[in-house]
């Protein structure tokens, strides 16, 4: 026979006034948590109490009711209840809803009704938000309401707007919040669920993985072209930009890089213009200039502009501050904050003082020209007072006068009227390169000859470092002119410093941690030898031996070329029996006796500069180096600018180097190609060359060139 299901009953309900309730000591909250007491008793008198309190009847010692009641569960209400009752918001007769409990224990209920209570679902207070402002509300009201700030409620907003599809697989416990919260960067449902399709699938779930795909096409905010525009100005004029509303972004991400560049562009021609005039007589203009740009071209002088009596006043001020402050400080061994502060701003206002405006010849003007781009701050950089060549030319002529320029007059109006400036605005675009990811062919020319750009700067800066070496190879070089018959074709003692140029510019070449060292360092010794070159003998003289080492060995630097040249009838003499150009040979040789490390100097692999340039093999081959064959297996299915990014990151601080940057070690067994003997270094080959037929033959080297 079934046994009957037994039929629960519930505790009864009614109004208790709130006079007749008292805490109950079986209330097993002790700690406080969540909401305090104020916000809640603010709740209460907004919405009036929504949940109601549970009660049991406080009894005599003969077990009879004395009209009172105790709350073991809902003590917070009841506290939030009281403060109102306190500030007169209440009356302490109102009558307040009640769940009555009889049987069981007290304490018990108390636990339970904490254990039992579930918190909302993140995901449910996003929908809530967002209905909330279907409804009416805004943020600020909300925020107010539900006594939050009304950045969380931006924040939140911003998740309920990323794709139901991605809400759903949030729900499921399919992704974690932070990975939510980086999908909201942008509004883009159908690209969210792109990504998180890619994302899923291999693995590379990471949030930060996220951002950076869903921003690949994006330039972001701290980029200096953004910091010269403005953000204003580019969303004034229609730019989108993505933000993150979860983490620092560095002013978000600008969607519109055509755009940015359309102003860039303007903004630098307008400043040329203003520049225009001053009188030059032509102005370049571009984004960036390649390392070594002004070589050849001669630098007029310009005298700063005097200062006046009040700046001469203040800069006196500044100083004797500055002295007294070192002097009264001398002896801590740590400044105080506001000294260390003042002290800082003291050098920033005279640095302002030493950054003058220079005033040049109006003749020299007339002749010269001015560079304009941006610099790696996002400001405007300006470098005036650079003379052409072809604009120095001059001849005698009996009609025209004595020493009379004749240099070209482009950009000059006939008849008395005032030099018009040529503005020449540079552009740059992409070799185009055939990319074949399924081949590991051999590195692109360009990119071994702007990988071993980087290394000859790098090398410079290591030889003008180490005076010795420096010695060394100059000492070299005049023992091959002196004993080796066919080692140079000088004439009389002919040695002259000659600085090469790069062919190619190498990305990031002119920001690196070399071109800044060396360029420093030619500044200091600029400044210290003598304007003329007729007092240059005395002033050497005058040098102890250390520092003309020093200055020898920086002179020395600038002759270093270990930049690889693909073959070609100019340069076919300069390869070996070997088949390797001597020239790099002597590079090597040069880079173990300074102790050259290309990581050290800071050169890294980034998809830019070398991995962004490569076929896939070459990719997946750098990362199993590095990082072994289980970290190439994570990148081998993606796409090639995937897996170049995220080759990147993975080959990130290991130290891993590009065959052109290593230093070849002389003692390593040489590595022949099967079928190959004698082959050329995989990184130096040419796959046509090899293929298609001899150097030798004219009219192959005709069609070459």
């Amino acid at each position: 026979m079934t046994k009957a299901v037994q039929k629960i009953t519930l505790s009864p309900s009614r109004d208790i006034a709130f006079n007749k309730l008292v805490l109950s000591q079986s209330n097993v909250r002790r700690v406080k948590a969540g909401v305090s007491i104020e916000q809640l008793a603010e709740s209460i008198a907004q919405r009036t109490l929504l949940q109601s309190l549970s009660v049991r009847a406080v009894v005599d010692a003969d077990g009879n009711e004395t009209g009172m009641f105790e709350v073991p569960a809902g003590g917070r209400r009841y506290r939030a209840l009281e403060l109102l009752v306190k500030q007169k918001r209440m009356s302490k007769t109102q009558a307040v809803p009640c769940v009555v409990r009889e049987g069981g224990i007290a304490a018990d209920d108390s636990v339970a009704e904490n254990d039992e209570r579930v918190g909302l679902h993140p995901l449910d207070q996003f929908r809530a938000f967002q209905t909330l402002i279907d409804l009416g509300m805004s943020e600020e009201d909300i925020a107010a309401r539900h006594f939050v700030n009304p950045a969380i409620v931006k924040q939140r907003l911003r998740l309920a707007s990323v794709s139901p599809k991605l809400h759903e697989v949030y729900a499921e416990d399919g992704m974690v919040l932070e990975q939510l919260m980086a999908f909201s960067v942008t509004a883009d449902h159908a690209r969210q669920e792109q990504v998180w399709e890619n994302v899923s699938r291999s693995g590379y779930d990471e949030p930060y993985q996220i951002r950076r795909m869903l921003t690949e096409n994006t330039v972001r905010g701290s980029d200096r072209r953004a910091q010269f525009v403005g953000l204003d100005a580019y969303q004034q004029a229609g730019g989108g930009v993505l933000r993150d509303l979860f983490e620092h972004d560095d002013g978000g991400w600008l969607q519109d890089v055509v755009l940015l560049d359309r102003l860039v562009t303007e903004k630098l021609k307008a400043d040329a213009e203003t520049i225009a005039a001053e009188g030059w007589k032509w102005i370049s203009v571009a984004l960036d200039f390649s390392y070594g740009h002004t070589h050849g071209l001669r630098e007029i002088e310009g005298k700063p502009v005097d200062l006046s009596p009040e700046e001469q006043a203040t800069i006196d001020a500044l100083n004797a501050e500055q002295a007294k402050l070192e002097s009264d400080y001398q002896d801590v061994d740590e400044l105080p904050d506001e000294v260390d502060q003042r002290l800082g701003e003291i050098e920033v206002a005279l640095a302002a003082f030493e950054d003058r405006p220079m005033l040049y010849e109006p003749t020299e003007i007339a002749r010269a020209g001015v560079f304009i781009s941006i610099n790696s701050e996002g400001r405007l950089a300006v470098d005036r007072g650079y003379v052409r060549p072809e604009d120095e030319v001059q001849t005698s002529d009996p009609e025209v006068g004595q020493d009379a320029d004749v240099s070209s007059s482009e950009g000059q109006e006939e008849g008395p009227s005032v030099q018009r400036t040529v503005i020449a605005v540079a552009g740059s675009a992409p070799d185009a390169e055939d990319d074949d990811e399924d081949a590991a062919k051999p590195l692109p020319d360009r990119l071994i000859t702007e990988l071993t750009a980087h290394r000859t700067l790098a090398l410079r800066d290591a030889l003008a470092e180490n005076p010795a070496v420096a010695f060394q190879a100059v000492l070299h070089n005049f023992v091959l002119t002196a004993f080796y018959r066919f080692a140079s074709s000088g004439s009389c003692l002919e040695i002259g410093l000659r600085t090469p140029n790069f062919p190619a510019q190498a990305p990031g070449l002119r920001e690196s941690v070399s071109a800044k060292a060396v360029e420093s360092r030619h500044e200091a010794w600029k400044a210290r030898l003598p304007k003329s070159e007729n007092d240059l003998w005395d002033a050497l003289s005058a040098l102890d031996g250390g520092a003309q080492a020093s200055l020898f060995a920086h002179c020395a630097s600038f002759a270093v070329n270990a930049v690889y040249e693909p073959a070609n009838r100019y340069n076919q003499g300069r390869v070996s029996a070997h088949g390797v150009s001597t020239r790099l040979d002597q590079a090597d040789v040069l880079a173990r006796a300074v102790g050259l490390d290309m990581v050290q100097v800071g050169w890294r692999p980034t998809v830019d500069n070398y991995l962004g340039r490569v076929t896939k093999p070459r990719i997946l081959e750098a990362v199993r180096e590095a990082k072994g064959e289980s970290s190439a297996q994570l990148i081998d299915h993606l796409k090639k600018a995937d897996m170049a990014k995220e080759a990147e990151r993975l080959l990130d601080g290991s130290g891993w180097l590009p065959e052109p940057l290593r230093v070849v070690d002389p003692d390593a067994a040489p590595v022949e190609q099967e079928g190959e003997a004698g082959a050329l270094p995989e990184f130096l080959a040419d796959e046509e060359d090899q293929e298609n037929g001899s150097d030798d033959d004219p009219q192959q080297l005709d069609a070459a060139e």
